[in-house]
């Protein structure tokens, strides 16, 4: 115990704990006004505009973002940026394709819309799992990101720590549903570009303002010198450049937990404004991690009270950005960006657990099993304790990936959801041809190739497993599986001559027409 006081910082623990007071007391609040399937998963369609891009921008900034990017920049220089502008220049393409369609034609889920003129069992079935399987991968790197944090800061063991995540992201989305989470994305949000700001300035500050000082400075200290600068530090051959590219760029375009947010606001042009707001909150945001990364080189090199006894960072590199801020801000920065980085975390998580929680629930229980008699309390009883089961196994999956960064992990949640979800609700919307039987197998084929090739690639063949050379050579799968998802579509579209295919193709119309005008969009999934 005495050891444990010697190493504690008490402005992070007040901080720390702090926001986990205010956050649970949203969730009683939350609690209180959440009796409805609508209250629960879309906070009642109240949310303005720039409530919603605020907390999109909450969601998207998670753990990747802040401690995994700066964390790629720390280590292999400006090939981290890669992720900044692949998870940035998804937005146009939700903005112009996606966000008002999906507005008008869904309730809850984005499953609702790419269901609207299908099957609904076979896509519903599909939609869940692709969800599923994104948020699994999403969970596991926000879970190692608080487990490594919360090991920095209280020095406990990774396991609690992330036992003790799992635990509060059960409590806030079974309590509060989405009223809270948003909430909860919203003051999140807030801190973390405040926070971020501080450091970046700070940084800045030491060079003039001068960013020029900045790189220089950082190719003197950093292992690989002025190769930093270029590419190919971080990704090395041009197909997984390519795949790292199309998964960051169009995956955006496929998350669940992104999409369901476009339901929380009254109507299509409260979406679009949601996703105007959230860009460039984002987009400000990813310029300051770079300018962390490179700060973390410059004043975390060679520096033994953040270097373990190997030299390397203590806590890893997810925790450049923790570490920086105690160089240049001393312990009050610190614990607020140490707390700030949680809130991140615990925020995303909660969004996470509540966007699987609806798959299973709405999709899976009330639309598949129960063919759409489930009552209101029973798809609400489902959805809770669907949200324990999803605590249980991001702990687990937190505890197995302990060693991947965590930007890396959300490279391939992004190669999932942009072969499985996004080629369905995209061709959904704008292809006369698409049919149920091409749905179901061209997103399976991208749904299941994304797995596989993961599976077997570096990440779980080599680093999980142990083997000592994986079977898929290239990093990222997205090239690979969403070629096979686009092209399975098309082919078992247009090869499809059922009855089944006559009625999909008789509902273009009306579905393209409440797509775009809204009109009708109230009875999108009364059928």
């Amino acid at each position: 115990m005495s050891e444990f006081l010697d190493h504690i910082n008490v402005t992070a623990t007040v901080v720390f704990f702090l926001f986990v007071g205010v956050s649970l007391y949203i969730t009683y609040w939350a609690s209180r006004r959440t009796k409805t399937r609508s209250d629960f998963y879309s906070a009642g369609g109240q949310i303005t505009g720039f409530q919603n891009g605020l907390a999109i921008s909450g969601d998207y900034m998670s753990a990747a973002s802040f401690l995994g990017i700066s964390g790629l920049v720390f280590a292999s220089g400006f090939d981290g940026l890669l992720y900044s502008i692949g998870f940035l220049v998804g937005w146009p393409i939700i903005l112009l394709l996606i966000a008002e369609p999906l507005r008008n034609l869904g309730r809850f889920n984005f499953s609702d819309a790419a269901s609207f003129r299908f099957s609904q069992t076979p896509i519903r079935i599909l939609a869940a799992l692709g969800s599923l399987a994104t948020v699994c991968l999403y969970l596991i790197a926000q879970m190692v990101g608080a487990g490594k944090l919360i090991e920095v800061m209280f020095h406990l063991p990774y396991e609690s720590a992330v036992i003790g995540v799992g635990i509060l992201m059960i409590a806030y989305v079974t309590f509060g549903g989405m009223l809270a989470t948003t909430w909860v994305q919203l003051i999140k949000a807030v801190l973390l570009l405040g926070g971020a700001t501080v450091v970046a300035l700070l940084v800045l500050a030491h060079f003039h303002f001068n960013l020029f000082a900045l790189f220089g400075a950082a190719t003197e200290v950093h292992a690989k010198g002025e190769a930093i600068m270029g590419p190919g530090t971080l990704v090395k051959d041009p197909v997984s450049a390519i795949s790292l590219g199309l998964a960051l760029m169009f995956g955006t375009a496929g998350l669940p937990h992104i999409l369901m947010r476009f339901f929380t606001v009254k109507d299509a042009k409260a979406a679009n404004r949601s996703v105007v707001y959230a860009t460039s909150f984002i987009g400000y945001f990813y310029i300051l991690t770079f300018i962390i990364g490179f700060g973390a080189i410059v004043f975390l090199t060679g520096q033994g009270a953040y270097m373990d006894d190997k030299g390397a960072l203590i806590g890893g590199n997810n925790m450049a950005a923790v570490q920086l801020s105690h160089a240049v801000g001393g312990d009050f920065l610190l614990g607020f960006i140490s707390a700030v980085a949680f809130a991140t975390i615990l925020a995303v998580v909660s969004g996470l657990a509540l966007a699987g929680a609806s798959a299973i629930s709405h999709d899976l229980y009330a639309r598949v099993f129960k063919k759409g008699t489930a009552t209101e309390k029973q798809e609400l009883r489902v959805s809770k304790i669907s949200t324990v089961v999803l605590g249980l196994v991001a702990i687990f999956l937190g505890i197995a990936f302990e060693k991947q960064n965590v930007a890396y992990m959300v490279g391939l949640a992004f190669a999932i959801a942009a072969s499985a979800n996004f080629p369905i609700i995209l061709l959904s919307i704008y292809w006369r041809g698409m049919t149920t039987r091409g749905a179901v197998v061209g997103g399976s084929m991208g749904l299941v190739t994304a797995i596989l090739l993961m599976i077997l690639g570096k990440t779980v063949w080599v680093s999980v497993l142990g083997y000592s050379e994986p079977i898929f050579p290239y990093e990222y799968p997205a090239l690979f599986s969403m070629s096979a998802a686009f092209f399975g579509i098309w082919f078992f579209s247009v090869t499809d001559k059922s009855a089944r295919a006559k009625i999909d193709r008789a509902a273009f119309d009306e579905q393209y027409i409440r797509a775009q005008t809204g009109i009708g969009a109230e009875k999108a999934v009364a059928h």
